[in-house]
């Protein structure tokens, strides 16, 4: 058995990695629907929000996969705890194991952290890679924290063309330290960075709209954003949640979601919106899933509703995304001997 903290999983996954784990995983359930299992996942609400706590949310994620030799279990726990940033750690927590299901073994037990904000940002980065325009210039990153870090990192790899990066936090304390960091750590992206004192600032000439917070009411208006613009939204992963305006969501082209029944439990801006009685969208209108936008099955022409070019991709999680990666990752330690041996 293998241990891999976050340093461990940090160097040995790439963003193209994750993302082409995360293709052939999508190719590998629409061939082999049954090579892929994995139950919705439990999540469990913890505290009551008051003026010491906010209220977060316990993730328990179970999902086993058939490689076409071997079948494998990933389980990842998951802790939300929204305080923690002042208290200067990490929002999300979580821990994932692999084992082998034939004899029970457990081959790694890995840190989540980081593979959950990979998979998670190579899911939008899929997402705009089919959805987006060819010719992206600029991208807006509303809420600075972890989860958007890499969600820019995914969608920069897939559009390498991006020179413009808008930043809107709830304080430019947040903006500036994200930047700093961002140019750091991927030195690589010649981009520039604008920190955005209000979001109106940061997505009205933003080709791709990245957002990862905790609002609960819709952040922008269809008529503030490109006509074309692409959003790829990863917060809101409550029904009491919502990133994304009514407006928005009725006028666009393609709605996408990354998990046909998570989000219909847990999407919140599609959520809110099927169930309000002046907005024109409902459930029915959903284009489909990113299984269908990879294989081909779905694309611009195919989901055309409306004469905008607005496409939006929801993302609330899967096991099945989470155990992909962490399997890469698990199968990575055997073969190089990655990490600390436990036994």
């Amino acid at each position: 058995m293998q241990w891999l903290n976050q340093k461990a999983v940090t160097e040995h996954l790439t963003m193209q990695s994750a993302i082409d784990t995360i293709e052939n995983l999508l190719h590998q359930q629409a061939e082999h629907p049954s090579w892929v299992k994995s139950p919705e996942r439990l999540v469990i609400e913890t505290f009551s929000e008051d003026k010491e706590h906010s209220t977060g949310s316990h993730l328990s994620m179970p999902a086993t996969i058939y490689d076409g030799a071997q079948e494998y279990t990933a389980v990842k726990l998951v802790t939300i705890c929204p305080d923690n940033p002042s208290r200067d750690l990490p929002t999300t927590t979580a821990i994932i194991t692999v084992s082998d299901n034939a004899t029970g073994e457990i081959l790694a037990v890995m840190d989540g952290v980081y593979i959950t904000q990979v998979r998670t940002a190579a899911l939008s980065g899929i997402a705009t890679k089919y959805m987006a325009k060819t010719d992206c210039q600029s991208v807006a990153v509303i809420g600075c924290g972890g989860m958007a870090y890499e969600q820019l990192n995914a969608v920069l790899t897939v559009r390498p063309e991006i020179k413009k990066v808008y930043l809107w936090n709830r304080n430019t304390t947040g903006s500036e330290q994200f930047k700093t960091q961002f140019a750091r750590d991927y030195s690589q992206w010649n981009v520039e960075f604008q920190v955005c004192a209000q979001i109106v600032d940061a997505v009205t000439d933003a080709d791709v709209i990245n957002l990862a917070t905790r609002a609960t009411q819709g952040l922008f208006s269809v008529d503030q954003i490109k006509p074309d613009a692409h959003i790829n939204a990863v917060g809101a992963y409550l029904p009491s949640m919502k990133e994304i305006s009514n407006d928005v969501i009725e006028n666009s082209r393609m709605v996408v979601v990354d998990d046909l029944a998570g989000c219909h439990h847990e999407a919140g801006d599609l959520i809110q919106a099927n169930d309000a009685t002046y907005c024109t969208w409902t459930w029915d209108q959903l284009s489909g899933d990113l299984q269908a936008l990879v294989t081909g099955k779905l694309t611009k022409t195919k989901a055309a509703k409306t004469e905008s070019d607005i496409t939006v991709f929801k993302s609330v999680g899967a096991a099945s995304f989470d155990a992909a990666v962490a399997l890469y990752i698990a199968k990575r330690a055997q073969q190089q001997k990655i990490g600390t041996s436990l036994c």
